[in-house]
């Protein structure tokens, strides 16, 4: 069976290329490659283009019979969200629009989609549930919210069976170290202080440490990027036996601090990781601990790599490789 993976060649997407082969798809990758990396594209078929390029889209469904589609384009990036909210609608919204319009059209009717807690704003309890009102704070997660209420209402007319998977902060990498994680510029916590503890960047930004949390930093929910793929393979396998559309979220239950981060890695790498204090960025809530009993009983998922110490030792092996250093 034939997975069209958009955004496959980036960090979760080639992931989950990775786990789709293993049980048996055929993932074929469609990629702009502005973020992801043509490397990356080890299980499958390359088309490099945008999903605003539709007559390529289009005809892609056809040449490859694609069956099911996994959805991962767009931009991503909270603070970037913040200056340029028009790029993130046009990237995020228009484009998706263009897929779901191309999918409905060629009779493809199960999407399993990248969605983000980011839905859900400021929290009003932790740990968030599926059910917390989803008010957003910033431009990123209201794009994808939007996109959420797309594919809801895209079910109620034309039948579209839709995953959207709500996932906490992705880290790590890939246990084998055949992947990692290349974002140019890297805005996520944990390769930035493996940067710093090599020697490439100065120091880590520290962003905000008035919070009201123990140490002052912004706690986060990190999920190994090897489990986040397995759910994605869980929620496609679900929609293709006739599984209920829904949102699920995706997270260890588990929050740790930027600083419990920082220490950590410095234990690990046994380098040490300066920083500076910064002021916090806009945009961002100070707690993000995700409830996931509902993955556990609708997909039968458990994450088996998210404990912060393997996610650390997985990203530390891959970003100390020689050939990261020289990149």
């Amino acid at each position: 069976m034939n997975i069209l993976v958009t955004g496959g060649a980036g960090y979760i997407g080639s992931h989950t290329c990775k786990a789709l082969a293993k049980v048996g798809f055929n993932p074929v990758v469609l990629d702009n490659l502005s973020m992801g990396h043509a490397a990356n594209v080890k299980w499958g078929s390359l088309i490099e283009a945008d999903l605003s390029d539709i007559k390529t889209l289009r005809q892609s469904l056809k040449d490859y019979q694609i069956e099911a589609v996994i959805h991962f384009a767009g931009s991503a990036y909270v603070g970037e969200s913040m200056q340029d909210p028009r790029r993130y609608f046009r990237n995020n919204v228009v484009n998706t629009s263009h897929l779901l319009d191309a999918i409905l059209d060629q009779g493809v009717r199960n999407f399993v989609f990248s969605s983000t807690c980011a839905t859900y704003g400021a929290p009003e309890h932790i740990p968030i549930s599926e059910v917390h009102p989803q008010k957003p704070v910033n431009p990123y997660g209201e794009s994808k919210l939007f996109i959420e209420r797309m594919m809801y209402w895209s079910g109620e007319a034309e039948n579209l069976r839709w995953m959207a998977l709500r996932y906490f902060n992705a880290a790590g990498c890939d246990p084998d170290g055949e992947l990692g994680e290349q974002h140019e510029p890297e805005t996520h916590l944990i390769p930035r202080v493996f940067r710093v503890a090599l020697g490439i960047e100065p120091y880590v930004g520290i962003y905000g440490t008035d919070y009201p949390t123990p140490d002052g930093t912004a706690i986060r929910d990190y999920i190994h990027v090897a489990d986040l793929a397995d759910a994605h393979v869980l929620a496609l396998q679900h929609l293709l036996d006739s599984g209920k559309s829904m949102a699920i979220n995706l997270g260890s239950a588990t929050g740790s601090s930027v600083r419990e981060v920082i220490a950590l890695a410095e234990r690990i790498c046994g380098r040490p990781v300066p920083t500076k204090e910064e002021p916090r960025r806009p945009g961002d809530p100070p707690i993000l601990v995700a409830d996931r009993a509902i993955a556990g009983r609708v997909l039968g998922w458990c994450p088996r790599h998210s404990s912060l110490t393997t996610i650390i030792e997985t990203a530390w092996k891959w970003h100390s490789k020689e050939e990261f250093k020289v990149r």
